[in-house]
Order: structure tokens, then C-alpha cells, then sequence
């Protein structure tokens, strides 16, 4: 019996085809049989206690330029729906936590992926410091003055957005570097947010592993490497994919996150791992698929939606 599927997505005229997890998902269900009716974000209304979306139907094709065809846009009760795929970009911001609360609502008579309310309680770069002992030495805080004592503690660090995603706004700190008060300014106007400061790792010059679990078990790894003179290795960022095994320190690290993802109904996860240590825990929309599958791996748009079917009742 197909499903029917409802995807929260950035627009798809602008996907990469050849690259985009988002894509790479519906055209697994599509060629199961499953319908897709796609929306964006702020397309979602709340009428009483009825979660609406303005979208439209959706056929898909691997060709690019001419990857799909829409139809007309209506408005659709997202109840109606099996399956709503929330894959929209960070950043995380209250217009995404906005989304939650509309998305859980519906869940779980509506199988949302990933679940809205832990998508919430799970900020990735938060989230992370739930596993002790897995994450490089890290501060989470506004006071600049406990960020310079952190500074002058590990010498060598990275700053990041608390919410950011895809790479945006990370910057590497050398030791003495007279630059963090400026950084911490240009922060402070953007939000009013904390900032991570996250001792340097070094690895990062050999690749920041993306692994990909469904349901709590790993399903592969790609490798990405920074560009040159980069520290941020993010695909988004001029990062390239190459194959990469996991180790006994990923299938560690996982083992030691598997019990609590399932727990949560975090179905699709991306985590991220340089040298030996756990850096994020990505919840949103992971990417990393499409490569995974080019370098010979597993198919982890058919490893979600086995499990998908399977909770649907259809296994």
C-alpha cells in the first residue's frame, strides 16, 4: 500500500540533484510507490487545531535541470498524511522551532521524520554534550571573559554559532590571536545567542567524518576534507567527500549515542567526528548520502525507508 508523503524542503528549483540527501530520499520513495506533495517552511499555518500547508504535488527525475514537474499549489491538512519529511536547511531559529511545535501536533498518528518535539530538544551543536567524554574540550556561553580564560586555557580554538549549520561563521582562533573580542561583537549583532568555543583539533586536516545512522545504527561514513588553507571541511564550504571505513572509535561513539537517538525518534542522523572525538550531532536536515552511495557504501535513503515502511506497518 503506497504512502502518501509530505516533504518540508528549501525550495526544490534550487536543489542539487547530484549532491542533495533531501532529493536523493524522495526519489527512493517515489520509486516505491509513495506520493510527494512538497512545502516550505513558512508555508505552514496552524487554523484552530488543524496543521495546514500550502504546496504541491510532486513527480520527480534524476535529470538534471529538468528534475521535476509540480503541480497546481493547494492547500493540503498535513493529518491526511503518512509521512512528513522535515528537511528544511538551518538555521535554527524560532521560525524552525516554530515549525516544531505546528509538526508535533500531528505526530505520531502522522509519522514525522525526524520528531518534531526532539528536533527541538536536540539543538545539534547541544545536543552533543549529552555523551561525557565523547567531545573535545568545549564552552557554550555569552561571557566573553570566560571565553578569553577558555582562549588562553587551550590555545588554539574554534569559535562557532550556537545555531548556525552548514559551516556558517566558524572561524579558527590561534593562540594570542587579539581578534576575539571583534569576533564576539560581530556575534552579539547578528543574536543574542551563545557561542561555542571548541578546543582546535589538529585531525581536521585529514577530514571531519559525516556518519549516517538510521534509527540509532550506523550506515556508513564519507570523509570530507577541507579545501586548502580551510579549517572548515563542510561540502557547503568548499569541503570534498572521499571514501572513508568507520573505526572502533566511530562504531564506539555510536554505540555509546545508538540507545538515546532510538529513544528520541531521530530516525535520520548525520554525526560528525574528527580524529577521535565527537564534535555535532545533526538533527535537521544531515547531508551526505548521495556521496556515500557514489563511493561504493550503503544506501542510506534505503535504509530509511525500510524503516519508515516498517513503522507504517508496511514490512
Amino acid at each position: 500500500m503506497p504512502l502518501q508523503v509530505a516533504v518540508q524542503m528549501d525550495p526544490i528549483e534550487r536543489v542539487n540533484i547530484e549532491a542533495d540527501t533531501t532529493f536523493m530520499m524522495m526519489l527512493e520513495a517515489q520509486a516505491r510507490g509513495h506520493g510527494l506533495f512538497i512545502y516550505a517552511a513558512d508555508k505552514l499555518a496552524l487554523n484552530g487545531g488543524t496543521v495546514l500547508a500550502r504546496g504541491r504535488p510532486v513527480t520527480l527525475r534524476a535529470v538534471k535541470g529538468d528534475h521535476h514537474t509540480a503541480g497546481e499549489t493547494v492547500v493540503r491538512d498535513l493529518s491526511e498524511f503518512d509521512v512528513v519529511l522535515m528537511r528544511q536547511d538551518p538555521p535554527f531559529d524560532l521560525a524552525y522551532i516554530t515549525a516544531t511545535y505546528f509538526l508535533e501536533k500531528i505526530h505520531p498518528a502522522t509519522l514525522v521524520v525526524n520528531d518534531p518535539a526532539q528536533v527541538r530538544n536536540a539543538p545539534e551543536k547541544l545536543f552533543v554534550t549529552d555523551f561525557p567524554g565523547l567531545q573535545p574540550p568545549t564552552l557554550i556561553t555569552s561571557d566573553a571573559e570566560a571565553l578569553h580564560d577558555f582562549h588562553v586555557r587551550y590555545g588554539d580554538i574554534v569559535l562557532k554559532p550556537l545555531y548556525g549549520g552548514a559551516g556558517s561563521g566558524v572561524v579558527k582562533l590561534k593562540a594570542g590571536d587579539p581578534n576575539l573580542d571583534a569576533l564576539l561583537e560581530l556575534h552579539a549583532m547578528i543574536g543574542r545567542e551563545p557561542v561555542i568555543a571548541q578546543q582546535f583539533l589538529p585531525a581536521v586536516s585529514k577530514g571531519d567524518k559525516r556518519i549516517l545512522l538510521v534509527d540509532g545504527e550506523p550506515v556508513g561514513a564519507i570523509n570530507r576534507i577541507p579545501g586548502e588553507g580551510q579549517v572548515r571541511s563542510n561540502l557547503a564550504r568548499g569541503g570534498r567527500a572521499e571514501a572513508v571505513e568507520l573505526n572502533d572509535r566511530d562504531r564506539e561513539i555510536c554505540a555509546a549515542i545508538s540507545a538515546e537517538l532510538k529513544a528520541r525518534g531521530l530516525l535520520f542522523v548525520g554525526i560528525d567526528v574528527i580524529g577521535d572525538y565527537l564534535t555535532e550531532i545533526n538533527v535537521t536536515s544531515p547531508t551526505g548520502a548521495q556521496q556515500l552511495k557514489r563511493f561504493g557504501g550503503a544506501d542510506a535513503a534505503t535504509a530509511l525507508w525500510d524503516r519508515i515502511e516498517a513503522l507504517r506497518g508496511l514490512a
